[in-house]
């Protein structure tokens, strides 16, 4: 029983978008567990370490759908409850625990132009970006609060086993930096499942899967490969930020034009693909 619930957790552990470390791990374990490294083993409650990686499928908002083409690493552990399976997220120790994964958006910017309402020297400085060639925006999804973990729904796959608040961040040199759809205090909130989903129209059901499960002798690693997570009922704000300070008023409402923001309930469809690795504290430890 212990194994079978140790299996289902990795499963639902899957694709909690991860986070890329920029420093060095605090804990260096070794050959099975070597990516383990920012497992909050500081924490007395991690018992399970976690890593994921998402490395296909795509997350579309309005009208615009950006394939994920550079991994998303998502690592930590969890707190479980080995005997009823109930398990509490716990974020990574020494680095980030949502890798800052930039997205290629297709299309960009390019056959854009200046709306003919803006001041001129905004359309001055947008056209003279878009002549310099500056026309490639990325998205970039970043976690904007506590992730939410259901193993039973996991399993059964009739109910949200992760959600995830997240905001999307759109570079580009005339965006700025800090432009944004969704914030800390208003994010998108991705419930993503293993089952088939309920959407309302006009998206149409759409089928996630729990993937493959594998595990070594004793039972104490466990890799989940070929996993899919999915949700298409969720809705999208508009972006704010765009343009900086000065300029945002005029350039928030272009962004979302572009984009088919802010987007209701059922326009909207996240698919998350990848693999989870999972290992028991005391041998990640013993492998340092």
């Amino acid at each position: 029983m212990r194994r079978l619930i140790t299996a289902a957790v990795v499963v639902a552990a899957m694709l909690i978008p991860a986070s890329s470390a920029l420093a060095a791990p605090p804990h260096h374990p070794t050959g099975t567990f070597a990516n383990f490294g920012y497992c909050p083993l500081g924490n007395p409650n991690t018992n399970v370490c976690v890593y994921s990686k998402t490395v296909s499928g795509s997350v579309t908002t309005g009208s615009k759908k950006v394939p994920i083409v550079n991994p998303v690493i998502l690592q930590g552990g969890l707190d479980l409850d080995p005997e009823t399976g109930a398990s509490t997220w716990i974020n990574a120790e020494g680095g980030d625990t949502l890798s800052k994964s930039p997205q290629p958006v297709p299309g960009g910017l390019l056959g854009v132009t200046a709306p003919s309402w803006w001041p001129q020297i905004l359309k001055d400085l947008f056209n003279e970006t878009i002549n310099n060639g500056f026309t490639g925006v990325t998205s970039t999804v970043e976690l904007a609060g506590p992730v939410q973990f259901s193993l039973f729904a996991f399993v059964t796959g009739a109910a949200p086993a992760i959600v995830l608040p997240v905001k999307i961040k759109l570079s580009n040199p005339f965006l700025g930096s800090n432009c944004y759809i969704g914030s800390n205090s208003n994010p998108v909130q991705l419930p993503l499942i293993t089952g088939t989903t309920s959407p309302p129209p006009p998206n149409t059901p759409i089928s996630g899967s729990p993937g493959t499960i594998t595990t070594n002798e004793t039972g104490t690693y466990v890799k989940v490969s070929g996993s899919r997570l999915v949700n298409n009922s969720f809705a999208t704000p508009g972006a704010k930020g765009c343009g900086g300070i000065l300029f945002s008023w005029a350039v928030d409402p272009l962004v979302n034009s572009i984009v088919g923001i802010p987007s209701p309930a059922g326009t909207n469809t996240a698919i998350l693909e990848g693999s989870t690795e999972m290992g028991e504290r005391p041998d990640v430890e013993a492998s340092e």
